[in-house]
């Protein structure tokens, strides 16, 4: 920080010399009358400064566009604040983006690298929903994996290109597996899917940012709530499913009937 102070100090101080130099040069020519006539033909031109036929005027200009502080005993704080400043204003700017619109290639081609697939709105006629069956599989979305089974229901991060009642097919499946067999992916499983539809869009738990520097009289607090899509998992193809064992309780003892006692004479 102190070769900062010393290298302001110094431009400041140059900047006020090449600026007594440059009136110094004005003076020396006695032809020069403050009318804007031009040095080299004499004839008059409007609107024009006679600084700009002098070889300085674009040193002088570029040094004295220049913002530099005027006090000699800069301190830290100073810095920090304009470092602060610059944060403030690169946050405003991405704030102040707008949203990209897609075309209907692009969306699915972006999908798909997430790692799903639209395919339309669920119908009131159909009945996805089926009973639990004993076979599970791992499915990627976006940067996360998530171990599913027939009526799992999973929070991911929020998928942009579809809406609530939406079917979709989850393209990544990692590993499938059974009670008799497991079937594992290198990285993924071509013919493997698994079918989901979105139940909501929601907001997950506030998470607070406290940024804190010492002695610098800053403190930021900030929240934020991540975006999340809800997904009813329906249905897991690829893989042979075995048949749901139906297992009966047994009667109880009270249930059967006890033979009546016979009375001795």
């Amino acid at each position: 920080m102190a070769s900062l102070r010393c290298l302001r100090e110094l431009s400041r101080r140059a900047a006020t010399v090449l600026s007594i130099n440059q009136t110094r040069l004005i003076s020396s020519f006695p032809t020069l009358k403050p009318c804007g006539t031009s040095i080299t033909h004499g004839t008059p031109i409007p609107n024009r400064s006679l600084t700009r036929d002098l070889p300085l005027y674009n040193l002088c200009s570029r040094s004295q566009g220049r913002h530099f502080s005027s006090k000699t005993n800069d301190t830290d704080e100073s810095s920090g604040g304009e470092d602060e400043d610059d944060g403030e204003d690169y946050e405003d700017s991405a704030e102040m983006e707008v949203e990209r619109e897609y075309s209907p290639a692009e969306k699915v081609e972006a999908a798909a690298e997430i790692g799903y697939k639209v395919m339309g709105p669920l119908k009131p006629s159909e009945r996805l929903f089926k009973p639990y069956e004993p076979v599970f599989a791992v499915v990627q979305i976006g940067s996360h994996q998530f171990k599913v089974s027939n009526g799992d229901s999973i929070f991911t991060e929020k998928l942009k290109f579809c809406d609530i009642n939406d079917k979709l097919v989850l393209t990544k499946v990692l590993l499938l597996g059974s009670a008799s067999q497991t079937i594992i992916g290198r990285p993924i499983l071509p013919d493997a899917t698994v079918h989901a539809v979105v139940e909501e869009h929601a907001l997950d738990e506030k998470v607070l940012i406290f940024k804190k520097k010492r002695r610098k009289n800053y403190r930021r607090t900030t929240g934020h709530r991540q975006e999340l899509t809800k997904l009813r998992i329906t249905d897991i193809q690829g893989i042979e499913k075995p048949e749901a064992k139906i297992f009966h309780k047994p009667p109880k003892a009270a249930d059967i009937e006890q033979p009546e006692p016979e009375l001795v004479g």
